[in-house]
């Protein structure tokens, strides 16, 4: 089912999790700040971040094993899609709901924080089914829904870090 897909899904599992680690270091930048202020954006810009690029490690992997029976794959897909789905519900409800002190989340956020990933794990969910029915065309589904879950992260990684850089440039003025 996914011969020939060796390299790309090699690539994008060891980019998600390079990055993952890269995040960890952005998370430095929030030394020092607001305690109220990073534990109500954690859930909210940082976690969703690591989440997507988990989902795509997760699934690089499971595409690197030997033989895979597409049903299997297709519900390990279908799991990290719903979770995928339910934490972009929940992170959009987030962004929407009031009581956001100084900054409020934009429009810009809560389009790729909360919008676009329910988009792409609802996306997920059904080439997870369309595994089970057409294997061979419903990779390249997959393929594609990664490397936009891995683009989202990377966009929102560098949305984050430039946040907290000008915050920690303005607090040092």
């Amino acid at each position: 089912m996914f011969d020939g897909w060796g390299n790309f899904f090699f690539l994008v599992g060891s980019a998600a999790g390079a990055l993952i680690g890269l995040i960890f270091v952005v998370i430095t930048l929030t030394a020092g700040q607001d305690r109220l202020r990073v534990s109500r954006g954690t859930p909210v810009y940082v976690t969703p971040i690591v989440f997507h690029f988990a989902v795509v490690l997760v699934v690089s992997a499971i595409s690197e094993i030997p033989g895979i029976p597409s049903f299997a794959a297709g519900g390990i897909f279908a799991a990290c899609a719903l979770a995928g789905l339910a934490y972009a519900v929940v992170t959009t409800i987030r962004l929407c709901s009031s009581g956001w002190e100084d900054p409020k989340p934009e429009w810009s956020d809560k389009l790729f924080y909360g919008f676009l990933p329910t988009i792409i794990y609802i996306a997920l969910a059904s080439a997870a089914i369309a595994l089970w029915v057409d294997a061979r065309k419903a990779v390249f589904a997959v393929g594609i829904i990664m490397l936009a879950l891995l683009m989202l992260g990377i966009r929102n990684a560098w949305d984050l870090a430039t946040a907290l850089a000008q915050r920690m440039h303005e607090r040092h003025r």
